[in-house]
């Protein structure tokens, strides 16, 4: 067996394709294969393909698969032999005794081979074969199955018994974390082990080696129910399979998650999340004041007292429209910036939304980004001023726009004008009250990872929260600090929930 930990993998070829002796003329991939070795790419160790078929279209998909997920290809012998295999230990000289080896169970001498030269070997059942535990140390039946082989290899062959984090979200946003380094198979620095959990297998098979769950759920939504009541308790509808992870966490209440579905509820509404940001003003530094933004929740852009309500809400326009669920639907983030009351008559956004205040800020956001204890900021372009935006408009009725794609921002010229015309109170954003807020709210929302956006209204200084949400890609912030403070998180959130377990 390994004697340390896996630091490198081996992809025979008879793995790869449905048919593994190369005679199948649509020669097609197994459909795991290329999720596979997205997660091999990104999990610390070295990855490579061992290339025997016959067939030059064979070679040609293994030489374009290799190539594009950057990992190292070798040409074999039709049967496995001492040099072939001397071959790859020479050329990953520095981890030889922690590579492990995953064929076909189709290709018995060669496991037999292997096994002779004392390497471990994970054997693809492709035939049901009952015997085929006999054939090696580790059988699956699956490709899914393999990155579950490796983590619990790794467990057992780590003598610091590391923290195993199963993590699901969806394949976009995992694939940006984990390009980041964010999700290694092999242990960090700090003890971590990350498991993609895959629903292409039984989630019983997987959690039992789970010591914490770390989830996107707001990519697991399929509807929010939304009434003149602003609670969303019962009232998230999550895809089966989230609705499955849940029903394991209720029953097993000894799994640590990060962070609990219930209190990352805040921040799927905008009007939940507004009525936590009044309680900001409190805080202070110097006169300057943190707060959120004016706002008023509507039901119906046509209500006969609306400009009533704009009023006593401190609101005057221009004003920014956006729906009170903030995430995990398709339209949530559909908004509109309105110039006249007017335009909110058959306004395309959807409803219950929130009118909130659009704050003067000279195109400058201040990202923030709270891991654990840790807290960074970076700056950004962002909107212009109402007077810009005014002009732009030309009065031709509500600037309608997803803020995820076309967020209106300003460019270098007209945000340079509006520095100088602007009437600046304080030019500088003060680091340490948006600190204190932001070690506020993870007391008050009780989330190890978050993410907030502060402007500074140029008047006055107020430094006005604008949005908050969960587990934010913090890309801003550079890897080699992003990335070591996101596991620290992690392992302290895991290391309180233990304490404060009886």
């Amino acid at each position: 067996m390994v004697e340390q930990a896996v630091k490198g993998v081996v992809l025979d070829d008879s793995v790869l394709f449905l048919n593994s002796n190369g005679d199948n003329p649509n020669h097609s991939l197994r459909p795991a294969t290329d999720a596979l070795m997205r997660h091999l790419q990104y999990s610390m160790f070295r990855t490579g393909i061992s290339s025997r078929l016959d067939s030059s279209d064979c070679k040609d998909i293994i030489k374009e698969k290799a190539e594009s997920h950057s990992i190292d290809c070798f040409s074999l012998n039709a049967f496995l032999t001492e040099d072939d295999i001397n071959e790859i230990m020479l050329s990953w000289g520095d981890i030889r005794n922690s590579i492990l080896y995953v064929i076909s169970s189709e290709r018995k001498d060669d496991i037999k081979q292997l096994i002779d030269q004392g390497w471990p070997v994970v054997v693809l059942n492709v035939q049901g074969d009952s015997a085929c535990e006999n054939l090696g140390r580790i059988c699956i039946s699956k490709l899914e199955e393999l990155p579950l082989s490796i983590c619990r290899l790794n467990m057992k062959a780590d003598d610091c018994s590391p923290i195993v984090v199963g993590y699901t979200m969806k394949p976009s946003r995992e694939l940006d974390f984990a390009k980041r380094g964010a999700f290694p198979l092999y242990p960090t620095d700090n003890g971590l082990i990350f498991l993609p959990l895959t629903f292409d297998l039984p989630l019983s098979s997987q959690l039992p080696e789970v010591d914490m769950i770390l989830h996107k759920a707001t990519d697991e939504i399929l509807y929010v129910e939304l009434s003149n009541s602003s609670d969303l308790s019962n009232k998230i509808t999550y895809s089966s399979r989230m609705q499955e992870l849940q029903r394991h966490i209720e029953v097993h209440p000894d799994l640590c998650v990060l962070d609990p579905l219930n209190n990352i509820r805040p921040v799927l509404d905008r009007l939940e999340t507004q009525q936590i940001l009044l309680r900001l003003e409190a805080l202070k530094s110097e006169g300057c004041i943190i707060r959120g933004p004016y706002f008023l929740k509507v039901d119906n852009f046509n209500e006969a007292i609306l400009v009533q309500k704009l009023s006593e809400a401190k609101l005057t326009l221009p004003c920014i429209v956006k729906p009170q669920v903030a995430c995990g639907v398709s339209d949530a983030h559909k908004m509109a910036i309105i110039f006249d009351v007017e335009d909110l008559k058959n306004l395309d956004v959807p409803l219950p939304a929130i009118i909130q205040e659009y704050v003067d800020h000279s195109s400058t956001l201040y990202k923030f980004y709270v891991l654990g204890e840790k807290i960074f900021h970076a700056v950004k372009k962002s909107t212009p001023n109402t007077s810009t935006l005014t002009n732009l408009n030309q009065g031709v009725g509500p600037l309608i726009f997803d803020s995820l794609k076309s967020l209106p921002i300003v460019n270098e010229s007209q945000q340079h004008l509006e520095g100088k015309s602007s009437d600046k109170k304080n030019k500088n954003i003060n680091i340490e009250l948006v600190q204190n807020a932001a070690n506020w709210l993870r007391s008050v929302l009780d989330l190890s990872i978050f993410g907030f956006d502060v402007v500074v209204e140029d008047k006055s200084g107020d430094h006005v929260i604008v949005d908050v949400n969960y587990l934010p890609s913090f890309k801003e912030v550079p890897d080699d600090i992003a990335i070591p403070a996101f596991w620290e998180a992690i392992k302290n959130k895991y290391e309180n929930f233990k304490r404060a377990s009886p």
